[in-house]
């Protein structure tokens, strides 16, 4: 039972809570600027640190004192800065980076709807289009740099649990396996080289597989077992497997968007096929935070919304698909297989 804090702690906890929009840009700011990929090496006075990213010291030195004291780096001396064990994770080439996650959630495209929250609680609506002037994935179409961000960010979070995912099922019995919105591929790459007789097919918009071609050097290395395919699946999802799967695309929309996709991947899936949906789910007990707080991401940013398995289940049943089980991976993220009905 969470103990309730006295009258004197309470006011100062909630305000401390407030603070957090300040850590979050700052953590942006670092990102964006390198810091961590500088200091690889050992610490720097932050002399040198200002001299390399080209801003000023002063203000640099203050957000990484600011950030040091919340364990984001070291001040191991007046003015000089190392990498601590959460700032290492900000560098560039971390195996498990989340730079790029921190340069997104600063980016107009997320942070932008969330100056309009309060928009979203009032009429349960997206704040995008009144924040960026078009819905979400029209303004990534239309702003190059901006999806360049978003797709860098979403093989971030792929990054987070992809061997995971490649080793807690097993893709090989399928033979074949399309990744349906799959972005850059990694995913796709980390479940190809686990199982080693699976044939691959990346989907997704035209502009991200182009980008996905030109850059995805973890799919190209296994030549003619993977392939790539354009698709809308608003219109049609690609048939040719007998996997498909899709790693949280059904959370971006709402239950009559989410329908219409999975309706989609039936008209292709075999009768002999699966579905997978990889996704967080939320419980009854209140108790998966990090869900929660993608469900509020997805409420203000796509219009889309974390789910129970039962919803899940709901709207996997009204595309004719039947949910065989629900296995965790991790921090409340679970593969549900789904058979054709």
């Amino acid at each position: 039972m969470k103990r309730s804090p006295s009258a004197a702690a309470g006011p100062i906890q909630l305000l401390r809570l407030t603070e957090s929009i300040i850590l979050h840009q700052a953590l942006y700011a670092v990102a964006v600027l390198g810091i961590a990929d500088l200091l690889k090496e050992g610490p720097r006075p932050v002399t040198e640190l200002a001299r390399l990213s080209e801003v000023n010291e002063d203000a640099l030195f203050r957000t990484l004192r600011y950030l040091s004291g919340h364990d984001v780096f070291c001040e191991i001396a007046s003015r000089q800065f190392s990498n601590s064990e959460l700032s290492e994770w900000l560098r560039s080439d971390a195996p498990q980076s989340v730079r790029a996650i921190a340069i997104f959630r600063g980016s107009d495209y997320f942070f932008k709807p969330f100056e309009e929250f309060l928009h979203t609680v009032r009429t349960g609506k997206p704040s995008t289009f009144k924040a960026l002037g078009m819905q979400g994935f029209d303004y990534l179409r239309s702003h190059p740099d901006e999806a360049r961000i978003f797709d860098n960010a979403m093989t971030a979070f792929s990054s987070l649990s992809a061997s995971s995912i490649a080793t807690t099922y097993d893709f090989g019995r399928w033979n074949s396996l399309m990744d349906v919105g799959g972005g850059q591929g990694l995913l796709l790459a980390e479940i190809l080289r686990v199982h080693k007789d699976l044939r691959g097919v990346l989907t997704d918009q035209e502009y991200v597989i182009n980008r996905a071609r030109a850059s995805s050097v973890p799919l190209m290395q296994f030549g003619d077992r993977v392939q790539f395919r354009c698709a809308d699946i608003f219109r049609e999802v690609p048939n040719g497997c007998r996997a498909y799967m899709m790693k949280n695309i059904i959370h971006d929309w709402d239950d009559e968007g989410a329908s219409r996709i999975l309706r989609n991947c039936r008209d292709s899936i075999p009768q002999d096929g699966v579905l997978l949906l990889v996704e967080y789910c939320l419980d009854e007990l209140n108790s998966a935070p990090v869900a929660q707080a993608v469900d509020l991401i997805m409420m203000t940013v796509t219009g889309g919304r974390e789910r129970t398995l039962p919803e899940y289940g709901t709207l996997l049943s009204g595309a004719h698909f039947q949910i065989s089980r629900a296995i965790p991976v991790a921090s409340h993220i679970q593969i549900i297989e789904s058979f054709p009905a």
